[in-house]
């Protein structure tokens, strides 16, 4: 191939690479492997190898290149980078809405008035702003925040996040006008992409996935792991050496762009980045009015753990471009913009105890009793300290200043002791050397960090394994709380599962809180569960490490090995055994320490017992219950993998198991879909290599049609 040929090729290759990058990056619909993209890029580097004189800053080649820098030059912006305001409650939100009224409309009373245009509303996203400049189409300067004026030049390490295009992409006049411009606005756009100077700005962030995986790396290399995905981000961007931030796998969205193109609305800006090559947050919403926006952050709020990224709040802006420079800024930041903060998850707090919970497999848990602190917009009171490995990692002492942190609606856990604030008084935790609810003997449970209660028959362990037997994951008894449930235990009417098939009304009417309506209910709800689908059974059962996935597999080798005939519940003693635990280890996702588990439980006499009066007690097993009478999933096997935003994984698997689908936690030729959300592992990369189909969640959705 000669040069003129060799010139050809390599502008068809950067112009199809950055064709798919778009497709993968931006709109998340890739439309070739990753193997078939990656020999694009190999041919690209060997032309260029070849002929280095056709290399340019624009080519997919460059992301990563260029000596370790000895410290960032200064870049000042042609725009200030302001700060926002912050709200924190909806009187916070209407009064930001009232300033700007009285701005707008002049008027004593504008309660009835109403911005034209609506909000736009943006994830607020936790990482490092920049700004990115490009000049006829091609990145040339990244930079920044700094002090708002001026910031540092890090263009070398923007260049190797993928989601930041080295080369803007020129949408088709169709594209655009798709988008709401008009003829001058198109002209606008084309002319900033084809021969004058573009500038965006976003938010580089480390995903919560990547985040992990970067700490487990540092740990093994025994170095200290970042903080949060904030600092490991920002922590990227200020490399010196561009290699390094390459490997940390950063990506960008954007949230402006500083260039006026003549448009009317901030959506059309975001609309137009899009376009352009980046990536833009597919939460972002227009709001007609402040009431929208409101239900927007609170809706965030409620899901942001299901979210790949960290965030902190909802960016609210006035849509119409138009009046931005009417409101204009005041101090620190713009009128039109409010950082409406989701409640803080975070909190310091003191300890002012330590108790041992007992859990239903005799594991002993410390919890921290607090000092109350709002937080996540609850007060609390209480933290998990998970085991005594975790309080002597941290150092902690009672009557110690701690950082709590909460996610969801879990318990808060001790993330750091604010040990500088000790005076003197705070005293040493030890693990008890006795069982807090029965007094039994706490032992050391062998190459594990849990101590246990070594009492077979403690009261707090059997009053947990009763209430996992009524619990919904397993035979879902409705109106069995643990109230109940402990009230039943007192009065010595129930001492195991098995009991609960054998109560009567009149043994419930002389207990406090049952009146002949609410026995009757309760009586016909526990026999309304005497039929239980085998994996809700074995669930039941409480066998340790088997959680409901583990339950499912177990049960698919149960009605295996009995040839799926529905065994009777004492057949299972008689099943297991013939069963070894070398070929319990043969079922899918059962390893070693499940197997012996499952083995020990089942050889158990007292375990024995339980069975056979289960049956006894008219406790029967039936097939699985499922309101989808096509089973349209039969014989297919799922594999999730990322984070789903529209539904629960847990959701996702009960709509497959309804249709008659199966789940594995693991990718393996047998498996027949893949179900990629965002920022999936490992799983994806495997199934690729194995050709399983992936499909995401949208197409999920259409094949269970899940509502």
């Amino acid at each position: 191939m000669d040069k003129v040929q060799a010139k050809k090729r390599v502008e068809k290759l950067k112009a199809e690479i950055n064709h798919h990058r778009y497709f993968y990056h931006v709109l998340d619909s890739p439309k070739i492997d990753d193997a078939a993209f990656d020999s694009l890029k190999n041919e690209l580097e060997k032309l260029e190898r070849e002929f280095p004189d056709l290399v340019t800053p624009d080519s997919p080649t460059q992301r990563v290149g260029g000596k370790a820098l000895d410290k960032f030059a200064k870049v000042r912006h042609s725009a200030p980078m302001m700060s926002l305001f912050d709200a924190f409650t909806r009187e916070d939100m209407e009064e930001w809405e009232g300033r700007m009224n009285k701005i707008l409309f002049n008027e004593g009373d504008t309660s009835t008035c109403h911005l034209q245009g609506g909000f736009f509303c943006e994830l607020k996203l936790d990482g490092l702003a920049a700004a990115l400049r490009y000049e006829k189409g091609v990145f040339r300067l990244g930079a920044t925040r700094g002090d708002g004026e001026t910031g540092e030049d890090v263009t070398q390490n923007l260049r190797t996040i993928e989601a930041i295009p080295l080369k803007l992409r020129r949408p088709e006049a169709g594209e655009l006008k798709k988008a709401g411009l008009s003829g001058v606005q198109i002209k606008a756009v084309r002319d900033a992409v084809e021969n004058g100077t573009l500038e965006v700005r976003g938010e580089a962030i480390m995903a919560k996935k990547v985040f992990a995986g970067l700490n487990e790396e540092l740990k093994k290399a025994g170095k200290p792991p970042f903080a949060n995905p904030r600092n490991a981000a920002a922590g990227s961007i200020r490399q010196l050496d561009p290699r390094l931030a390459a490997a940390r796998r950063l990506d960008f969205y954007v949230y402006a762009v500083i260039t006026d193109l003549g448009l009317s609305g901030h959506d059309q800006e975001l609309a137009i980045a899009r376009l352009l090559g980046f990536k833009v947050l597919k939460q972002n919403r227009l709001c007609r009015d402040l009431n929208q926006a409101i239900a927007f952050h609170d809706e965030m709020e409620k899901h942001r753990d299901r979210l790949a990224f960290e965030c902190d709040g909802v960016v609210v802006k006035v849509n119409d471009l138009s009046l931005w420079p009417i409101l204009g800024t005041v101090g620190k930041g713009p009128r039109y913009m409010m950082a409406h903060k989701f409640a803080a998850l975070t909190a310091a707090t003191k300890i002012k105890d330590v108790s041992w919970q007992v859990g239903r497999t005799g594991i002993l848990t410390p919890t921290a009793a607090l000092e109350p602190v709002r937080l996540g917009g609850v007060s609390v009171s209480h933290a998990t300290l998970h085991n005594y490995d975790e309080i002597g990692r941290l150092g902690l002492k009672i009557g110690d200043t701690v950082v709590i942190e909460r996610a969801g609606d879990v318990i808060p856990k001790v993330t750091a002791v604010m040990a500088k604030l000790r005076d003197g008084s705070e005293k040493n935790i030890r693990v008890p050397e006795k069982c807090p609810m029965c007094a039994g003997k706490v032992v050391k449970v062998p190459g594990e960090v849990a101590h246990r209660c070594a009492n077979p028959d403690c009261y707090a362990v059997n009053l947990r394994r009763l209430f996992h037997w009524a619990s919904r994951g397993a035979l879902d008894i409705e109106g069995l709380g643990p109230k109940i449930i402990e009230a039943l235990v007192k009065a010595g009417l129930v001492n195991d599962p098995a009991d609960f098939y054998g109560l009567k009304e009149g043994d419930l009417k002389p207990l406090e809180r049952f009146a002949e309506k609410s026995a009757a209910n309760l009586i016909k709800a526990i026999n309304e569960k005497k039929e239980a689908e085998l994996p809700r059974l074995i669930y039941g059962l409480g066998i340790r490490h088997v959680g409901e996935e583990m339950a499912n597999e177990l049960a698919k080798r149960i009605s295996h090995e009995l040839k799926d005939e529905l065994p009777q519940i004492t057949n299972l003693i008689n099943l297991f055994d013939r069963l070894s635990v070398e070929e319990l280890e043969r079922t899918e996702d059962i390893g070693p320490v499940v197997a012996k588990s499952i083995y020990d439980w089942f050889h158990d006499k007292k375990n024995s017992r339980l069975l056979d009066k289960l049956e006894q007690n008219g406790v029967r097993i039936t097939q699985h219950a499922t309101r989808n009478t096509q089973q349209k999933l039969k014989g297919k096997t799922f594999v999730l993998t990322g984070v789903l935003e529209g539904l629960t994984r847990e959701e996702a698997k009960a709509k497959i198991r309804e249709l008659g689908g199966d789940i594995s936690s693991s990718v393996s030729k047998n498996t027949d879909y893949v179900v990629a959300g965002a920022d999936p592992g490992s799983k994806l990369e495997k199934a690729k290599k194995l050709g399983i189909k992936i499909i995401d969640e949208n197409e999920f959705l259409k094949i269970t049609n899940y509502e």
